[in-house]
């Protein structure tokens, strides 16, 4: 390979970061920094429910129908709407 020459895969990368970028930005726009930070949290724990909740806030967004940023309160009504119901576990001793 000459030293002109741009290694396989690396242009898709580059599509990847730039989307990553992208996506940041919105949620900048759309999300107070304590509802970020709870989002990062999540994504360390369940990074596909994290995903959805981005793409959902972003779609919002993007259609113009968030009118302020959300705040970390809002987003944990979004996220306690997804979550599913806590599963109870009875003990018994013989």
């Amino acid at each position: 390979m000459s030293n002109n020459q741009v290694p396989p895969g690396s242009n898709k990368q580059q599509q990847e970061e730039q989307r990553a970028k992208i996506k940041e930005a919105y949620l900048k726009l759309f999300l107070t920094s304590e509802a970020r930070e709870r989002l990062s949290n999540l994504r360390i724990v369940k990074p596909d429910i994290a995903n959805m909740v981005e793409d959902q806030i972003i779609q919002l967004g993007g259609t113009g129908r968030l009118k302020k940023p959300l705040d970390d309160e809002e987003l944990k009504a979004i996220l306690a709407k997804l979550s599913p119901e806590p599963k109870e576990f009875k003990i018994k001793f013989a």
